[in-house]
């Protein structure tokens, strides 16, 4: 036995006599820890990569190299990921989601550090996606190992997992409280004392290690001067109206490249269109380079001339028009330039590339306004609102959005501009799309776990496990009745699945229909589809089962036949070991 066992042996001993409370709240300081830390690594090794590519380019032109610098970074993101960690790590907080929901929160360690490497190979070459959702996903998987190591039941690992989702982002932002609401309502863990303080030791931890590694200089440099005027509330109100069909523009052509890019089975071909469009965008608008923190922080601040360095419109950043067209075309394209950058195969999320678009959405209006129709909106609160009202339509959350606005920029004065732009937005954007952009697929796929419990206990149930195949098979030309009297005796069945020769499922016999003939052997000879009946309903092999039970509540049935898309038979499917399944699984989360 070596020294390592015998220290992991030893502390397990030493945890056996602490309560489940005192373990959650010293492994909670240990996750916040390591994701703390995780995130420090992370952006330290984006600052280089950025510093070393771009730092040195002269701001009155524009550099070729942007046409070169994304498509490098996409290949090399995409090669890391397909050689090396041979696994899915994009879409990070869509992948917390999924293991949550079905991998028992179990998360692949490799996932501490691989989106780490990855995300910021993206992001520094210039990938215009975010760093948020690197980060979430590696302090989950920080959170989910931890659990594992220590041999936690599915309930403790998930809170562990939350735990480091938590602390990641809270240590991103510098902002503990965002943190904590991000699990709470995107990750979706119920609210309770017992989940909600180990959150916040979590949170607060990576957020102390941070200050301690960084200084406590704010991630935006902003202070809100200007207080709140209730003139300004019919703006505010346009601004959330903005902010939500701005979400669902960013939403849809998310989607809709997305699937484009899904077609393209060579992986060439999407380095060569991904690399293609990123370039050209960062080449002819450069705020686009990478997650765009100094670009909104410019344009909140009033520095609208630096968003033209590097660019080929660098003399005309002093034209009114121009500097509107301008700030309208980084809006619209980032959308594009995030979107083509994680469908070509680069690792990163939507997070800042939201708050991108949301503070472009409020600074757009606030110019236009101030320069065309000469009134006086406060460019910086309209910018810093803006975030929040577009991040709240893209991720359904608006708690969220508010508290990490008001953390970032110190702006407690804006919590009432906050909850109407926020408000407005989620109202529009859940009206045009309920779903969220982590949660959308999940949603489809019936893989989500809610805040419904009952929703929730059905998707971790699999028609696969709950399927029955012992039943025993008719041939629908050779069977007769006589065959299945004689089969009576050895079967413990009641009902019969008929098959053609192909295996599909013509029919079903029930023991039920045959009685009144069973007794008289000058029936025997009749066919068995003299018996046969049509099943109430069928069950696809791929269907969920929340739709499975809606499919008996329709149909009145009590045994359903599974079969695949094409009509071959699988098996039979029966409403009580659906309902038994699901008291099980009940205890299970509510009580492990």
């Amino acid at each position: 036995m070596n020294r390592l066992e015998l220290i992991y042996r030893y502390l397990m001993l030493l945890t056996k006599r602490l309560s489940d409370k005192q373990l959650m709240i010293i492994l909670a300081i240990v996750v916040g820890l390591l994701a703390g830390m995780g995130t420090y690594i992370f952006e330290e090794l984006l600052y280089w990569i950025k510093q070393g590519l771009v730092s040195w380019f002269p701001i009155e032109s524009a550099s070729f190299l942007y046409l070169i610098y994304p498509a490098t970074g996409i290949i090399l993101a995409s090669l890391f990921v397909k050689y090396l960690v041979k696994d899915n790590i994009s879409e990070g907080v869509t992948r917390v989601l999924y293991a949550m929901s079905r991998k028992g929160s179990r998360i692949r360690a490799h996932n501490c550090y691989t989106s780490i490497i990855g995300g910021a190979t993206t992001i520094g070459f210039g990938g215009s996606v975010g760093p948020e959702a690197p980060i979430v996903l590696t302090g989950a998987a920080i959170g989910s190992n931890v659990g594992k190591l220590m041999r936690m039941n599915y309930k403790h690992i998930t809170m562990l997992l939350g735990c480091g989702a938590a602390a990641a982002l809270a240590a991103i932002f510098k902002a503990p409280i965002t943190g904590v609401v991000f699990v709470l309502e995107i990750l979706m863990l119920d609210i309770t004392v017992s989940s909600v303080i180990p959150l916040l030791i979590a949170s607060v931890t990576a957020t102390t290690l941070v200050f301690f590694l960084k200084g406590f200089e704010p991630v935006l440099d902003v202070t809100v001067t200007g207080l709140f005027q209730l003139r300004n509330i019919p703006m505010y109100v346009v601004l959330g109206l903005s902010c939500g069909l701005t979400s669902y523009y960013f939403t849809s052509v998310n989607g809709w490249i997305g699937e484009r890019f899904a077609r393209l089975t060579l992986q060439s071909r999407k380095w060569l269109w991904g690399g293609l469009i990123l370039g050209v965008l960062i080449f002819l608008f450069p705020p686009l380079y990478g997650e765009g923190y100094e670009a909104f922080t410019d344009l909140m601040h009033g520095r609208i001339e630096k968003l033209f360095d590097n660019s080929l419109f660098y003399q005309y950043k002093d034209i009114p028009w121009v500097i509107i067209l301008y700030l309208g075309a980084i809006l619209v394209f980032k959308v594009i330039a995030m979107a083509a950058t994680n469908a070509a195969g680069g690792v990163g999320g939507t997070f800042a590339p939201s708050l991108f678009v949301g503070a472009f959405t409020g600074g757009l209006l606030a110019y236009t306004c101030n320069t065309l129709l000469g009134m006086d909106l406060p460019v910086m609160n309209f910018t810093l609102v803006g975030m929040a009202g577009v991040m709240s339509g893209v991720m359904k959350a608006p708690l969220t959005s508010i508290f990490l606005i008001a953390e970032l920029s110190n702006g407690y004065s804006l919590f009432i501009p906050l909850m109407i732009v926020t408000s407005v937005s989620f109202v529009i954007g859940y009206w045009l799309d309920p779903y969220s952009i982590y949660t959308k697929k999940l949603e489809q796929s019936g893989e989500l776990l809610t805040h419904n419990k009952d929703k929730s206990v059905m998707v971790f149930l699999h028609l696969k496990d709950l399927m029955e195949t012992d039943f025993y098979e008719l041939d629908v030309k050779k069977t007769t009745l006589g065959d299945v009297v004689h089969l009576i005796s050895t079967v413990r069945r009641n009902i019969f699945p008929v098959l053609d020769k192909e295996g599909r499922l013509m029919g079903v016999v029930q023991l039920d229909d045959l009685r009144a003939d069973m007794f008289d052997p000058s029936k025997y000879s009749l066919p068995i589809t003299y018996y046969m009946i049509p099943p109430p309903d069928t069950i696809l092999q791929n269907e969920q089962i929340e739709s499975v039970l809606n499919r008996f509540e329709e149909s009145k049935a009590w045994m359903l036949p599974v079969v695949d898309k094409n009509g071959h038979y699988l098996g039979f499917i029966s409403k009580s070991r659906i309902l038994a399944a699901y008291r099980q699984q009940l205890v299970e989360i509510s009580e492990s």
